[in-house]
């Protein structure tokens, strides 16, 4: 998913602890292997790296397998979700398909294994097939720069510029700030304003540490498009949704609205799931953008678990650069703040780290706060991978029911609530309320402001464009971005005032400080916090 509080990476989940990963050897080898594997013991030329710690047996995956319907009945009673589907892969083969509960609150239509939903951040993994597919075609590699084919593309630091990689992108590893830019898209810019604007942006020492971001991946993809001489969303269609048959998927937001058989978005309010907002993510569709069926993406995921074939053996991706993309290749953040945590890594687009039991699991989350909570996992020990894509805001359905099954399959029970790990964690960060003012009462005797004739005017930087400040029936309203949005300010102290933000940034609750800087008896300046997080909110008075 995809904004800051909002499109959650993995990455962050693992490091808070409920999912432990770590840079074992056999985090690379994503090879699939027979249930010779199941139990640990190395056999004749058995990879050490790749024996798992824990064994089970075929008997406790496929009871797991068996298990799936109910998990999936019991995560929609607990919860009260609108909608949810869910796939299991096994041994190269989609055996489990089912849709629950419905498409839209206060309507009758159910969610079936034909269901579109908005993917969020699980159009990561997915479009990293479609470039695989392109490197095997030789229109790229993963080491391509950007400015090879986007020359108008740009960073703070021109080394950079001129270095960085579809594959550095992809794994996160630019050194452009955690969801760098995501604020943009909220205004109303689009796809190529919201990439000149990443220019201005300050970086971070370059490979050197993964930070999450959706629009230096959207600028990769970008890149590839324009190498194949092509729009992103044609490209994906043409390499890989139409030659896998996945008929209920796009990376066009005008396409998902379309599909007769699509899954409304929801959050929470008071108590009840409310079909409240609509989630347009074309500007970063390459990241975020993708509507899927649960069938097709379990029939991608099988694909990508047979190392880039059809069922039937015919080769649809590259094996070599699908498998470079499954790899290890950025450490994910800082890395575990406790010394007994398991790390965790991005690969191309996936996040990739060890389990318990010592197995690598494969694995990506998306949330929408206006209205998605998906995940993937693929564990290549097993054979076994399972897609749970929901209608309402990231809450830890998905991941929880995702953990439940993976442990049936591996241990025979449950290993811990992730339930209620996950709701917790997830609604503190997809859900809460964002600005530093969340919560305070506004001051008992406040300064006074200055007239409003003191504040008006237009303001502008080049990473967030210009703002107007006017006057309506007496109160100032900030106007911005492409589409003029306009917020009404309320003064709250002195020259600061505050403004209800919107958009997949803003969960409902949120509150930014717009800070007037005087110059005499005039501002000079205007710093919005809500564009502010990477030091770019400040915009100066115009002539």
């Amino acid at each position: 998913m995809t904004a800051r509080p909002v499109l959650i990476a993995l990455c962050a989940v693992l490091a808070a602890g409920l999912v432990a990963c770590s840079n074992d050897e056999s985090s690379s080898d994503t090879t699939t292997t027979s249930s010779a594997l199941l139990v640990p013991g190395p056999g004749p030329g058995a990879n050490p790296a790749a024996i798992p710690g824990v064994p089970t047996d075929d008997g406790r995956v496929n009871a797991a397998i068996d298990r799936v319907d109910g998990l999936a009945q019991e995560a929609m009673d607990r919860t009260g979700i609108p909608g949810m589907a869910v796939a299991v892969v096994h041994n190269g083969e989609v055996v489990f398909s089912r849709g629950y509960g419905v498409r839209d609150t206060g309507k009758p239509d159910r969610v079936d294994t034909d269901t579109a939903f908005q993917l969020a951040s699980v159009s990561k993994p997915i479009g990293a097939s479609v470039i695989a597919k392109e490197i095997g075609d030789g229109t790229v590699t993963w080491d391509t720069p950007l400015v090879a084919h986007l020359p108008s593309f740009a960073l703070a630091d021109p080394y950079v510029t001129a270095n960085v990689t579809i594959a550095d992108m992809y794994a996160h590893r630019s050194g452009l700030p955690d969801h760098a830019a995501d604020q943009l898209e909220d205004i109303g810019y689009d796809r190529q304003q919201v990439l000149d604007r990443l220019r201005y942006l300050p970086l971070d020492p370059f490979r050197a540490q993964g930070q999450y971001t959706n629009f230096g991946l959207t600028a990769a993809a970008e890149s590839v498009a324009a190498a194949a001489g092509t729009d992103w969303a044609t490209l994906s269609e043409e390499s890989l949704y139409r030659p896998l048959g996945m008929a209920h998927t796009s990376s066009r937001f005008a396409d998902f609205e379309a599909e007769p058989n699509h899954a409304v978005g929801h959050v929470l309010v008071d108590g009840k799931y409310e079909a409240k907002y609509v989630r347009e993510p074309d500007a970063q569709a390459p990241a975020g953008g993708v509507s899927a069926s649960v069938t097709d993406v379990a029939t991608w995921l099988a694909m990508v678990m047979r190392g880039g074939t059809t069922a039937d053996g015919t080769r649809v991706v590259d094996e070599d650069a699908l498998a470079a993309s499954l790899a290890p290749a950025m450490r994910a953040g800082a890395g575990p703040t406790q010394t007994d945590a398991r790390d965790s890594f991005f690969g191309y687009g996936w996040e990739i780290g060890d389990d318990s039991s010592g197995r690598v699991r494969l694995t990506h989350s998306g949330a929408f706060y206006q209205g998605a909570g998906t995940t993937i996992m693929a564990i290549p020990n097993l054979d076994l991978g399972i897609v749970v894509l929901t209608n309402a805001s990231g809450n830890g359905t998905a991941e929880a029911l995702r953990n439940d099954f993976a442990d049936l399959a591996i241990f025979g029970a449950v290993q811990a609530d992730w339930a209620a790990g996950y709701e917790k964690l997830l609604t503190a960060t997809v859900s809460a309320p964002v600005g530093e003012l969340v919560g305070e009462q506004p001051p008992a005797n406040p300064a006074p402001a200055a007239s409003n004739s003191a504040y008006m005017g237009t303001y502008a930087n080049d990473y967030v464009g210009p703002a107007t400040v006017s006057e309506n029936g007496g109160q100032l309203i900030l106007t911005i971005g492409p589409k003029h949005m306009q917020f009404p300010l309320t003064h709250w102290d002195g020259s600061v005032f505050t403004m209800i933000p919107s958009g997949e940034n803003a969960p409902d609750g949120s509150i930014a400080k717009v800070t007037f800087e005087m110059n005499g008896d005039t501002a000079s300046a205007v710093e919005l916090e809500h564009f502010d997080e990477d030091g770019m909110g400040t915009l100066g008075r115009q002539p």
